[in-house]
């Protein structure tokens, strides 16, 4: 058998948590706030979090957007990680959540570097390429609704600058990509996403088994 990625049972998983997160307490409380919520697992892995904030990092970005923003924990993961001239543009729906982001968000000091945009996030994205944002980002997160990945795809290749990384969410899917003929509409539209991305010439590409699937792309 060829090497291949490890399968995490819960003990295990635990033991990557114990000795790798470095989870703030706000971040923790925010996480534990949020679990409460009927709609909890819309929230990003806490690994996923520390993993996002290294990648901003290790790409010295500046300009960030994030496509589904829930009640702010990965946003907030983010815009710790950004330079003190950087910013976050955050794109989500209206709901009872959006408070609780800005609330942790203004705890942690950061409001002022986080704007939060309520609207159909495609609606916003054609916004920020009306006002010249094209190849300006250097990081777009995304991790929304998943019947429009592929309009988010081709969104975020035009506003990322040559180099920046577009990163998808739940590209894994549960293991629901392995369905034949799905009658999800979000699991269709997330297999066809992972089937282009593979052939995607205008890209590197990396699909990390991290949390529910971690696609990295790199924009050539």
């Amino acid at each position: 058998m060829t090497a291949r990625t490890l399968n995490l049972d819960d003990a295990l998983y635990q033991y990557l948590l114990d000795v790798s997160l470095r989870e703030t307490p706000l971040l923790r409380r925010l996480r534990d706030e949020t679990q409460a919520l009927p709609n909890a697992r819309w929230q990003v892995a806490p690994e996923q979090g520390q993993f996002l904030a290294l990648l901003i990092k290790l790409t010295a970005a500046r300009q960030v957007l994030e496509v589904g923003t829930f009640t702010g924990y990965s946003a907030l993961c983010m815009a710790q990680a950004l330079p003190s001239d950087g910013s976050l543009i955050c794109c989500d729906l209206p709901g009872d959540y959006n408070a609780t982001a800005r609330r942790y968000w203004q705890e942690a000091g950061l409001e002022q570097r986080i704007e939060l945009r309520l609207a159909p996030a495609l609606e916003t994205l054609v916004g920020l390429e009306l006002a010249g944002r094209h190849e300006s980002f250097d990081l777009i997160f995304i991790d929304a609704d998943k019947a429009n990945y592929p309009a988010y795809l081709e969104s975020a290749l035009r506003l990322l600058r040559v180099g920046g990384l577009a990163v998808f969410d739940n590209t894994l899917w549960s293991g629901r990509v392995l369905e034949v003929a799905p009658a999800s509409e979000d699991t269709r539209a997330i297999q066809a996403l992972n089937r282009a991305l593979k052939d995607d010439s205008r890209i590197d590409l990396s699909l990390l088994p991290l949390g529910d699937g971690l696609t990295l792309c790199r924009k050539r």
